[in-house]
């Protein structure tokens, strides 16, 4: 605390920004934690021959949120891997990425980074179909990169670590970026593969369909069974719930430290305020009970014994109100007794 008994700038900062994460993590707690009541809601829906009898008697022919589980199967073509044999799959993703290292000027070390060169994602039109056999009943998969967690395997992945010069080793070191090399990385939906999809289910005229659904609720096509992808979501609220409690106690640490300094230093300035109310008075009344050629000098006296007269000056306020041996025997840090200002140096006074 200042002397004038306000937070300092440092505690100002400090409370702000604690508030300021506190709100950002609540914020995202209460997002997360919507999501996984969302997810808890939806209705679980066989995938089966009643499948159609289900969606034709819900309003609408659609049930809003529904998660379905089944296997995965081209509608006609089917994308082929580029690097492993006999590898087919629905959805195709590659990806380059750069692998460098990257001086830091502020801390002096060379730190990893990474960044994506390029991407390209093929998808061909697919089916969730039920696992037994003998079913004759599919599920259309719409807009399945709209999804927030496509559940690709990686099935090829190779690192192609760069060449360098002594030259390119140079002038990397000036430059501050030595490139490590290139990952080379493809993922795919297989054939076959299980997914869980969680979306908004249609029946339109004889084909059904899982779209991503309205009202801003998420799109899931996972590789996980829905109580796995349940317990993750509800992992993650659970994350950012004790993220949220511990900042928020911090803020409410450092508001409280803020108000007890502020009331001991109001309590402080009280207590001096009723000392020096006293002092006035205790002073008034031997000013009156003493003879007139006494008052002079009780009105010299020093304001700590009231037996010595008053020998210095006080900067920088330029009080004038103790004797040299009370003003040594004031604690560090020496403040002035009158103001409370702390003393920065003291100028004896000479009486003539």
């Amino acid at each position: 605390m200042e002397s004038g008994g306000r937070p300092s700038l440092g505690q100002f900062i400090l409370l702000g920004t604690s508030s300021v994460v506190t709100a950002v993590l609540y914020s995202v707690y209460r997002q997360k934690a919507q999501v996984a009541q969302e997810l808890k809601g939806a209705k679980r829906i066989h995938l089966g021959e009643d499948l159609k009898n289900i969606l034709s008697e819900a309003p609408g022919k659609c049930v809003p949120y529904a998660v379905i589980e089944g296997a995965v199967r081209s509608v006609k073509e089917t994308l082929n891997s580029q690097f492993v044999e006999n590898c087919k799959g629905v959805i195709q993703r590659l990806t380059l990425q750069e692998h460098k290292m990257v001086w830091n000027r502020t801390t002096h070390l060379w730190n990893d980074c990474s960044k994506i060169i390029h991407q390209r994602t093929n998808t061909v039109p697919f089916n969730l179909v039920p696992h037994e056999d003998g079913v004759a009943v599919a599920v259309r998969v719409l807009k399945p990169l709209d999804s927030h967690d496509l559940g690709l395997e990686t099935v090829y992945e190779k690192f192609h670590p760069s060449v360098q010069s002594f030259t390119d080793v140079i002038g990397h070191y000036i430059s501050g970026e030595r490139p490590k090399g290139i990952q080379e990385t493809e993922e795919m939906l297989k054939v076959g593969a299980t997914l869980t999809g969680v979306g908004e289910l249609v029946l339109d005229s004889s084909s059904v369909r899982l779209q991503p659904p309205k009202q801003g609720m998420r799109y899931y096509l996972s590789s996980q069974d829905f109580d796995g992808l349940l317990q993750r979501q509800e992992a993650s609220v659970r994350l950012w719930k004790v993220l949220t409690l511990v900042f928020g106690f911090a803020s409410c640490a450092a508001l409280c430290f803020i108000l007890r300094k502020h009331y001991l230093q109001r309590q402080e300035r009280q207590r001096l305020r009723q000392m020096e109310k006293e002092f006035q008075e205790h002073e008034a009344r031997l000013l009156s009970g003493a003879k007139p050629e006494d008052r002079e000098s009780l009105k010299s006296a020093c304001v700590v014994c009231l037996s010595s007269f008053k020998s210095c000056v006080f900067l920088e306020c330029g009080h004038v109100c103790s004797c040299t041996e009370c003003y040594r025997a004031l604690p560090e840090p020496k403040r002035c007794p009158v103001c409370r200002q702390e003393i920065a140096r003291v100028i004896p006074l000479y009486n003539s």
